[in-house]
């Protein structure tokens, strides 16, 4: 299993051959329908356009199905995170790294004025014990969470594999749980099975649990670490009030203001302690999870490297590509010259005929990066190693800003790179040029 720098490498270097797999895979196909539709403009320099047209249609598609990749990427490792804890969660600052928590009181009232926010979508409460589960044949670590009715399950329910996800509640206990398909796994449980739970506090205190339903995010992580079950039966653990929970756990609306909520929510709750004196800490889920957020963080610069590199190749193909057509039409831009074009206008002819070609193969790599977007989105036909990406297919991601932003740019950096060569046709003088006609 590779670490969080390897993963990195090793997610940069599929994004690239990803795209030269779907490149190779419709390249023959391409090729064909060039040849038999290429556009001979400039009299006998088609063969060579052609080619220069094709890379970069090449090049184009590439950095659109890597970007789709690392993009798509970081949406669901970030989507798994929050799903596992929201987007702010709110505890006792005393048990700020640990899931031996202390409690604070979350009552109705509190649930309220944190549902008043503009910005919070959604309020649950969670309690935590840790634990330890023992088979005949194994045992295993694990955190017992405690979720009340109010918790929202939809992530659960997307990622379920068998059975149900029981309505918990914090007035009863079910004695049901909710655990992972990598634990089960690993203690040979399977659904409908009893488990024995251990719990070491003041003493060793034991809990017959029923499997109710077997998830599986391949987030190993938390896969490895998290059983739910209701809040009641965790709270009774603890021996807390009934008023008392681990904290209580906010999803936003938006998550680029996630800061700005984080740190308004933090200056009304930090200087407000409850009736037992306990101190509020709120905390996003950057904060609480610092080291995967920076390797995410780091996948930026995956990006960067890759669009410099395709550009980089993309106008040099282009700039090679435009001095071949000047040197091998100088006789014709004599002509021109002696019949009165200036500088100018012919530069402007071979620009804009450039320009045509870079956006011919722009419009083919866009169709082709968006057709393995739409397929892989819906057949999911390449796959990962889950115990290495966290999923088990590429993810992709499609982002309209993104798209038209990557386009222009690449349009602007290649057109400017033939700024340069261009300025060759100023020194070709009509009396020189043709002479050898």
């Amino acid at each position: 299993v590779c670490n969080n720098t390897q993963r990195n490498i090793c997610l940069m270097i599929y994004s690239v051959l990803l795209a030269g797999e779907v490149t190779y895979m419709i390249s023959q196909c391409f090729h064909c329908i060039n040849i038999k539709h290429g556009i001979y403009i400039l009299y006998d320099t088609g063969k060579t356009l052609k080619s220069h047209t094709c890379i970069n249609v090449l090049l184009d598609q590439v950095c659109i199905v890597a970007v789709s990749v690392i993009v798509g990427f970081k949406s669901e490792v970030r989507d798994k995170i929050v799903g596992f804890g929201a987007h702010i969660q709110i505890g006792n600052l005393d048990a700020a790294r640990s899931y031996e928590t202390r409690p604070v009181v979350v009552g109705d009232s509190m649930m309220a004025a944190l549902s008043d926010y503009p910005e919070v979508k959604h309020v649950q409460r969670y309690s935590t014990k840790p634990g330890m589960i023992k088979t005949a044949d194994a045992f295993q670590g694990m955190v017992l969470k405690g979720v009340g009715q109010e918790y929202d399950s939809t992530f659960f329910h997307r990622h379920l594999l068998e059975g149900e996800f029981p309505q918990f509640s914090d007035s009863a206990s079910s004695n049901r749980v909710v655990i992972s398909k990598s634990l089960a796994n690993k203690l040979q449980l399977k659904l409908g099975d009893k488990i024995d739970t251990y719990f070491i506090q003041d003493d060793v205190r034991a809990r017959r649990l029923k499997i109710a339903g077997i998830y599986q995010t391949n987030f190993s992580e938390y896969d490895n670490l998290f059983l739910l079950t209701d809040l009641y039966l965790v709270n009774r653990l603890n021996n807390w009030e009934p008023d008392q929970v681990s904290g209580v756990e906010l999803e936003i609306r938006d998550y680029d203001k996630l800061e700005e909520t984080t740190y308004e929510i933090a200056v009304d709750t930090d200087e407000n302690p409850d009736r037992y004196g306990a101190e509020y800490c709120v905390r996003n889920v950057e904060q609480l999870n610092p080291q995967i957020f920076a390797w995410l963080g780091i996948l930026d610069v995956n990006i960067w490297v890759i669009l410099i590199l395709m550009i980089g190749v993309a106008g040099f193909t282009m700039v090679s590509g435009l001095l071949i057509i000047i040197i091998e039409r100088t006789s014709m831009i004599g002509v021109l010259k002696s019949l009165g074009a200036n500088n100018f206008t012919i530069r402007k002819v071979f620009l804009w005929f450039s320009v045509f070609l870079i956006g011919k193969g722009m419009l083919w790599g866009n169709i082709i990066g968006l057709a393995f977007y739409f397929v892989q989105r819906w057949s999911g036909l390449f796959k990962l190693d889950p115990e290495t990406y966290y999923m088990a297919t590429v993810p992709v991601s499609f982002n309209i800003w993104l798209f038209l932003l990557l386009n222009a740019g690449t349009l602007l950096a290649s057109v400017l790179m033939l700024l340069g060569p261009s300025f060759l046709i100023t020194r070709i003088h009509p009396a020189t040029s043709i002479r050898y006609e």
